[in-house]
């Protein structure tokens, strides 16, 4: 795994500098490898909360010419951030050489594992990230990085609460609902307000299944929420984030109010 790295070679399980041996009067050639068909994290979201250290697995096939042995090329994906994967600011790649499976001669199925630590980036690195590959020949250390494998978000986790009061309450009578909504913030490793966000009230029957939108408003600078609503029957309020392309979506835990 490398993070903010500037240098141009591998790191984590993949950096082979013990073990490589370059030609002493010439480059050594880089595996002639492509990459395809790569799925992070089961092509979901990569939520990470204010002190998280998430763990993904990338699938991704590996094409190669009938004269390259797998056995001689260690692979891996590559998460990024600009537009280069070998030389990019914020990199992360996978925690152990992907694990391969043959196919054909010039075919290969691969898996590995990514950590992707919250402490290690800051608030400023959610968004889209990219997808990418490496690979580096066992014997001389030569890589090959490849870009453009697609995209997956990265995300802040978002905390958001709901209370409700009175509790019981008086049909027809006024019941305040009260929360926060929060985020998280990497480089402190807490959670801060997240204000001047539309956030709905919902509400689900005694009994029922689904939860309707009662209302829709917007947190506070301290992400403050607080409204009103009308005693009409028993059941469970909660406020509900949609999330944005850099916070994920949550809904609050569910207050009950009994009415009678």
């Amino acid at each position: 795994m490398r993070i903010r790295a500037t240098a141009a070679a591998v790191s984590g399980a993949l950096a082979l500098s013990a073990l490589a041996v370059p030609a002493a009067h010439a480059a050594p050639a880089a595996p002639n490898v492509t990459f395809s068909h790569m799925k992070v994290n089961g092509g979901k979201a990569i939520t990470l909360g204010a002190t998280s250290t998430v763990k993904v697995k990338a699938t991704y096939t590996v094409t190669h010419p009938a004269t390259v042995s797998m056995s001689d090329v260690l692979t891996g994906p590559v998460l990024y951030r600009g537009d280069s994967a070998k030389y990019a600011d914020t990199q992360v790649t996978s925690d152990d050489p992907g694990t391969c499976t043959k196919v054909d001669s010039t075919t290969a199925h691969c898996s590995a594992t990514i950590t992707v630590p919250a402490r290690e980036l800051y608030d400023s690195d959610a968004g889209t990230w990219k997808k990418g590959g490496v690979a580096v020949d066992r014997k001389t250390g030569a890589d090959t990085w490849r870009t453009g494998l697609g995209t997956v978000p990265v995300r802040r986790a978002a905390r958001l609460t709901t209370d409700a009061a009175p509790e019981p309450v008086r049909k027809g009578r006024t019941i305040t609902v009260t929360g926060r909504l929060t985020r998280a913030d990497w480089p402190h490793g807490t959670w801060v307000a997240f204000g001047g966000r539309p956030v709905e009230l919902q509400f689900r029957k005694a009994g029922g299944s689904a939860y309707t939108t009662v209302k829709t408003l917007t947190a506070s600078a301290t992400g403050a929420l607080r409204t009103t609503v009308t005693a009409g029957s028993a059941g469970s309020y909660r406020y509900r984030f949609a999330g944005t392309s850099t916070t994920s979506a949550v809904s609050a835990p569910a207050d009950h109010v009994d009415v009678r």
